[in-house]
């Protein structure tokens, strides 16, 4: 049961859960992160360390949908990033807006670590 990254990251990047994580299976996009399905050992420490509450197991119903765009941009688009950032100057203002992938997704890279 990997977890996965959901909109809610979006436009607010917190990477508390990067911090955490201790097989460093998150990659960086422009303006969110996705983690690597694969490469995520289902330890759940990262997910109650998301302030936007972005990071769900794919058990859940609505996880479906962002467990291929995890996997699409964690395999080769995206850089990994292993240590902590500042989160987006403006996340606390994005952190609980609905419908932010239509909105505001980009597929560019971040910068990693």
């Amino acid at each position: 049961m990997p977890y996965v990254v959901t909109e809610a990251c979006i436009k607010c990047k917190y990477t508390d859960c990067v911090e955490v994580c201790p097989v460093d299976c998150f990659y960086e996009g422009e303006n969110m992160l996705v983690i690597h399905p694969d490469e995520c050992i289902d330890c759940g420490v990262c997910e109650p360390e998301c302030p936007a509450e972005a990071i769900i197991p794919d058990v859940e119903p609505e996880a479906e949908k962002w467990l291929e765009l995890n996997r699409e941009y964690s395999e080769g688009k995206w850089p990994n990033i292993t240590a902590k950032k500042d989160e987006a100057p403006d996340a606390d203002n994005f952190k609980s807006e609905e419908g932010k992938f239509d909105k505001y997704f980009s597929a560019n890279p971040g910068s990693g670590d």
